[in-house]
């Protein structure tokens, strides 16, 4: 097996300002557990069929911490176990699935069609909290959260759209604004974003008010979405001449008439203007941090534009939130970048960690969430977890996860 890695002697970037270091690294992989006899695999907990052997080994479930099947999840902060699903078990093949019973879509499944969205979403909701016990805390002010990363393909509309959604099927009020001229959160969302559709390019060039453009997400309940098209791609240029051109979306937001739970703002992978005003607009960034040794070398960067922004622009703009993405628990790579992260920003990173998982990257191609898309899947209970925990941190520390 060959060894990739970091040399010992190599520092991590993090290491410059913090005395974080990345030593001794070797992306070997672990030993992967065998399958369970009889053939099932780690979905079959939510009443699905096994999975394939090498899969089994990514049922992740917190930091050194892989979930046992059956076994309740549990968040810090929150009143009691999580039920993540039905504890009905199907077996891998010989046994017909009952009518009604839920059936992940990691199982290769039948001909039928697809139900509604919104049977979608409450199948969803049933077999995250089966027993309808968790409640996501509603916080006492609307929370601006700025998902930003200058790194690309980290994880931040994916991040995005399904803690909003997650967010959102648990009883709170939730906008998405769509930053990013690729208008991926758009997509993931299902909301229109073609060319000639008023989207949030005309907040911040023409004064459109915000409650104009944004458009309700279509079976889920309490959730919005402010889209993007192409046009967005010229606002970089346009707002150089603009008077109070890094407060425009701040503005657009104060001014819609409706108070939401939370307003989550998807970031283009720059720090160009768009990101300038998204961060005067926040009052939280949370920053999704791939688990790979590329993902650190920008971080630094991307706080000093932060505390920038703290300095001149907005005082209240805090660095709330830190998640960890694509998380493959079988390299040693991603541990060491892990506990990196945790070392340096301690308590801000989430104790949910998202990890490897297809279903995710196939949803949004249904416009979906993997929330609603495979909610039985370990993408789907990972951002459940990640969108409970920041709901009770929040709360927990008066509106600041």
């Amino acid at each position: 097996m060959h060894e990739y890695g970091v040399s010992r002697e190599t520092e991590s970037p993090l290491d410059r300002p913090s005395g974080m270091s990345v030593g001794g690294l070797h992306a070997g992989e672990r030993d992967v557990p065998q399958p369970r006899p009889g053939g099932y695999g780690p979905q079959a907990q939510y009443g699905g069929h096994g999975n394939p052997p090498q899969q089994a080994a990514d049922d992740f479930r917190g930091p050194g911490q892989p979930h046992r099947p059956g076994a309740p999840l549990s968040v810090p902060g929150a009143s009691g176990p999580i039920s993540a699903a039905p504890s009905s078990v199907a077996p891998t093949s010989g046994v017909p699935v009952q009518p009604g019973e839920h059936v992940s879509r990691e199982t290769p499944g039948g001909d039928e069609d697809d139900p509604p969205l919104a049977m979608e979403a409450l199948r969803a909701v049933q077999i995250l909290n089966p027993s309808g016990e968790i409640i996501m805390p509603r916080p006492d002010h609307p929370r601006v959260i700025c998902v930003a990363n200058q790194k690309g393909g980290v994880g931040k509309t994916t991040t995005t759209v399904n803690l909003a959604v997650a967010l959102a099927l648990h009883g709170n009020r939730v906008l998405v604004v769509d930053l990013d001229p690729q208008g991926n959160a758009s997509t993931g969302l299902n909301v229109p974003h073609h060319a000639g559709v008023p989207d949030v390019y005309d907040c911040l060039i023409d004064n459109v008010p915000l409650a104009e453009v944004a458009q309700p997400v279509e079976g889920i309940p309490n959730l919005y979405c402010v889209p993007a098209t192409i046009d967005l791609a010229g606002a970089e240029i346009e707002l150089v001449s603009v008077v109070a051109r890094e407060s425009r979306l701040q503005r657009a937001i104060a001014g819609h008439p409706e108070k939401f739970d939370y307003v989550f703002i998807d970031c283009p992978p720059s720090l160009g203007l768009l990101t300038v005003n998204a961060l005067c607009a926040a009052q939280e960034v949370l920053i999704p941090i791939q688990c790979e040794y590329y993902a650190l070398e920008g971080l630094n960067q991307l706080i000093n534009n932060i505390n920038l922004v703290r300095q001149h622009l907005n005082p209240t703009l805090d660095v709330s939130t830190i998640l960890l993405t694509m998380y493959d628990r079988r390299t040693r790579l991603a541990d060491a970048v892990e506990q990196d992260v945790r070392n340096h920003f301690g308590t801000k990173v989430l104790n949910a960690v998202i990890p490897r998982n297809v279903r995710v990257s196939e949803a949004p191609s249904y416009g979906q969430s993997v929330m609603t898309y495979d909610p039985g899947s370990r993408g789907a209970t990972s951002y459940f977890e990640a969108a409970l925990e920041i709901a009770v941190r929040g709360v927990n520390t008066g509106g600041t996860a």
